[in-house]
């Protein structure tokens, strides 16, 4: 896969066409449209319901439907269709997507400065820096968001697709939370198995679905095409003057038919944008514009069917098979917001914004098919309980939208680090067009914000739980390196005791994890200490994060020689990319360095670690990360290491 970047002035253009043939992409464009737009492409079936049945809903009068309708109109048109498919999706990471992603893309690679505008003085630069860990603070709060739309989307999702069963009799409401419960547990417990199988019926299932309701809303506009002159934006006008201040909190509801877009961009690294933007623009906007509209039209008409407007567009026999159709087309929304949340975890570890956990490669054949069970677990646990405690599609709405505006608002802030940082575009270009997609984001944020105490306050919770493992674990990693690195003895001096002392060797090759490239390992002189003997070749080995999402193989791997039979070895692996210790050794090997691969054994300490050191953390915030760090995945599984050649010797550190 081609990742190559431009960072000129212009504007680079990023597209899987530009290495990839044009019947390439458009093969591509299936299987785009069941990853990227399950989530975006199940929105009609809660989204005008919402606007006119929830809590702040309004009456359903020829105004208010026709306001409504070009309200969601140009909420697709400018948030997914201008800001997201025109604009973010250029901003890919090497081919890969994303909040995280983008965020790697704003910072400055290691080893590079990054000048100041048009100051070098160091007041500037304070100020730069200081900018930079608040964007970083504030992307790890989107990213913690991201968790919370991870867990709801899910549970609305196949709760409105089973509520369809209401519609066509009562008698079936009993088996509704029961049918959405086994349907989430059922899906949760495949995810073990990988996506593969599941995800080659993703793409078909997905164009049923959007033939299906973009037939269904035609048919109403056959009746009355009348809602079709909303795509005037006066009708949205004329919504706000008609309700004011009620009509600004419908945008609460309305932001509902928006979504999926920021999964749209965090999908991007499996399909590239060209295919994603050809299943937009010529299958899933204009189903979702005849859905949307169809269900005005029919509201034109029998404004009583506002509690439902979705399912009433379906005729009576064909209820139920639209039910399962709903539902098939609820679990692919799921599913990608699901998978979503598995690669986020990995980017984060891999950035070293989260511990280690379990990561498990589902496919021999695409790398990016990966399991998290801890994730998955703690998904299952919370869109059970969502469902339990809401009980209606109705009622979760309430929780549903505060945590991807908020992520859009910090996208887009993001975005403007990019272009001014990164791109080097000028401020007078910049400013005007992310000011008004923040506009947007930050109106539909603050309408939102209105459903706090309804739900809203859940998405929050559970991203400013999963924000403050993040910013404990990266705080404490780095003063934990900090610590580390101020006890580290010289090599230099190491080496001339080595030489002067001569401890016994033994055959083999020992393998000593180090946090940093420089000076002894702690864990070697505690080693050397007790059992007074090294190995005949030592390997003083270093794995490194990139903001990259993959290392190229040229320069994953770096071996340089101390003398005394020791290497320094530095692997470095892109946020994209699971560590694999053995495979990096044989690397080795193959640029010359004379290791013993049949006899290595792997040394690692496991540190207990003491809060009362000096390290400027409240002591709450040690614990926590002492905590934390005993209950991550052990290194020996996140690094690959064979078990039954690792040796951890125990070490206590004051942080």
């Amino acid at each position: 896969m081609n990742r190559a970047a431009t960072l000129d002035g212009a504007l680079p253009e990023h597209d899987r066409s530009h290495t990839h043939a044009t019947s390439s992409a458009w093969k591509l464009a299936l299987p785009a449209l069941g990853v990227v737009y399950g989530d975006i492409g199940t929105s009609p079936l809660y989204t005008l319901a919402e606007c006119f049945h929830g809590d702040h809903a309004i009456a359903a009068n020829p105004v208010n439907i026709l306001g409504v309708a070009s309200l969601v109109f140009w909420a697709l048109t400018l948030t997914v269709t201008i800001k997201y498919l025109i604009f973010i999706l250029r901003a890919d990471n090497e081919g890969e997507g994303g909040i995280l992603a983008l965020l790697a893309l704003a910072l400055p690679r290691k080893g590079q400065s990054v000048p100041p505008a048009r100051s070098s003085s160091a007041a500037t630069a304070a100020s730069r820096t200081k900018a930079t860990r608040v964007l970083v603070l504030l992307v790890l709060f989107g990213a913690a968001l991201l968790y919370g739309d991870g867990v709801i989307t899910p549970a609305i999702s196949v709760l409105s697709a089973m509520e369809g069963l209401e519609v066509a009799t009562t008698a079936l409401h009993p088996a509704v939370l029961p049918l959405t419960l086994a349907t989430l547990i059922a899906l949760f417990l495949v995810q073990r198995r990988g996506t593969a199988g599941i995800g080659r019926v993703f793409g078909p299932v997905m164009l049923v679905w959007f033939a299906t309701i973009g037939i269904l809303g035609a048919i109403q506009l056959a009746h009355d095409p009348s809602p079709l002159v909303a795509v005037d934006p006066r009708y949205a006008v004329r919504f706000f003057v008609s309700n004011g201040l009620h009509g600004f909190f419908v945008l609460g509801g309305v932001v509902l038919a928006i979504t999926g877009a920021e999964a749209l961009y965090a999908d991007m690294g499996h399909f590239g944008a060209a295919p994603i933007r050809r299943s937009w623009f010529l299958v899933v906007l204009p189903s979702l514009f005849l859905s949307y509209f169809g269900q005005g039209s029919l509201l034109l008409r029998h404004p009583e069917l506002a509690g439902n407007p979705f399912y009433a567009l379906v005729p009576p026999w064909a209820l139920y098979p639209m039910v399962l159709l709903a539902t098939a087309a609820t679990v692919v929304a799921s599913q990608a917001l699901i998978s979503g949340a598995y690669s986020l975890t990995q980017q984060a570890v891999q950035l070293g914004y989260f511990p280690r956990v379990t990561i498990v490669h589902t496919s021999k054949e695409t790398e990016g098919q990966i399991y998290v069970p801890e994730v998955n677990t703690l998904l299952l646990c919370a869109c059970v309980g969502l469902v339990l405690s809401f009980k209606s599609s109705s009622a979760l709405a309430a929780a549903y939208g505060i945590a991807v505006t908020g992520t859009m608002a910090i996208t887009t802030i993001t975005y403007y680090f990019v272009v001014t940082r990164t791109w080097k575009w000028p401020v007078w270009r910049a400013m005007p067009l992310c000011t008004a997609f923040l506009l947007v984001d930050l109106a539909f944020f603050f309408a939102t914000s209105a459903k706090i105490l309804e739900g809203g306050w859940f998405p929050i919770l559970l991203a400013s739980v999963v924000f403050l493992v993040m910013t404990t674990w990266h705080t404490g990693r780095r003063y934990l390196a900090t610590s580390l690195a101020d006890a580290a003895f010289p090599m230099d001096l190491f080496l001339k005791d080595l030489a002067a002392h001569k401890p016994i060797r033994v055959k083999g090759t020992a393998v000593f994890m180090a946090s940093s490239a420089d000076g002894v390992p702690p864990v070697l002189l505690h080693y050397l200490k007790h059992s007074q003997t090294l190995h005949e070749q030592v390997v003083l080995l270093t794995v490194t994060g990139l903001h990259v999402p993959e290392a190229h193989a040229d320069e994953r791997v770096r071996a340089e020689p101390l003398g005394e039979n020791f290497f320094r070895v530095t692997v470095r692996y892109g946020f994209m990319e699971s560590p694999d210790i053995p495979r990096a050794l044989t690397d080795c090997t193959l640029k010359g360095v004379p290791l013993a691969l049949d006899r290595v054994s792997y040394f690692l300490g496991r540190e207990t670690l003491l809060p009362s050191g000096e390290a400027r953390m409240h002591p709450w915030r040690k614990r926590l990360f002492s905590f934390i760090a005993r209950n991550a995945v052990p290194a020996t599984a996140y690094f690959g290491l064979p078990p039954g050649r690792v040796v951890e010797l125990g070490m206590q550190i004051r942080l």
